[in-house]
């Protein structure tokens, strides 16, 4: 019968001195290969002993890990950054562009109605607008209305002469001024937002000797 107890043949006996001085235990483990756990190196074994964060491997450009992760990461906030600022100048233009669009429209179509503002302030300047006169409540609704689409006149008496704002039909020395100054408005200018609709036409005092 074959002995079931019998050790294999190869294994050494337990505690056996072997011709090198090792035992037979020793000389086995030798033959087997080293301990997986002998083979990890210190930040491996501080992870599986719960001491420490997850090992981080190589990334994708032969970086380690973590470094490849956070260069990444950075890359993609650099462009968020820039989709960013392209959007808010995209809204900013666009926006612009709209509010130009509608104060040309406004402007092409106030226009039409300056000489009847001319007319106006002609008919209130010979008191033909008294308080309670039948144009009053109408020089009153149409100037509102002209308000409300943001055209706002300008051009009054005793304001520096602007050769950019006012149209000077007339020119006449005075000693009362020291620079060239707006003694009378013949037309009303009007501006729409930061664009002019028609340059005022005044007439200019100018200082004497000048």
């Amino acid at each position: 019968m074959t002995d079931q107890n019998k050790e294999p043949e190869g294994a050494p006996e337990e505690g056996a001195p072997q011709g090198d001085g090792t035992t037979g235990d020793e000389a086995w483990i030798q033959a087997e290969g080293p301990d997986v756990e002998t083979s990890l190196n210190d930040a491996d074994q501080a992870f599986l002993a719960g001491e420490g964060d997850l090992p981080a491997g190589p990334g994708p450009d032969g970086t380690p890990g973590a470094a490849g992760d956070a260069a990444e990461g950075g890359e993609h906030l650099e462009d968020l950054r820039r989709v960013t600022a392209e959007y808010a100048n995209y809204r900013r233009r666009t926006e612009r562009e709209r509010d130009a669009i509608r104060d040309r429209a406004t402007g092409d179509a106030a226009r039409a109605i300056l000489p009847v503002l001319d007319d106006l302030d002609r008919a209130e300047a010979h008191g033909d607008l008294a308080e309670g006169g039948p144009l009053t409540a109408i020089a009153q609704k149409l100037r509102g209305a002209v308000t409300k689409l943001g055209i706002t006149p300008y051009g009054e008496q005793g304001e520096l002469f602007d050769p950019h704002q006012h149209d000077a039909i007339f020119q006449r020395e005075s000693p009362d001024v020291e620079k060239p100054t707006v003694s009378d408005v013949v037309e009303r200018g009007y501006r729409i937002g930061d664009a002019t609709l028609r340059v005022a036409k005044v007439v200019v005092d100018t200082p004497a000797g000048s």
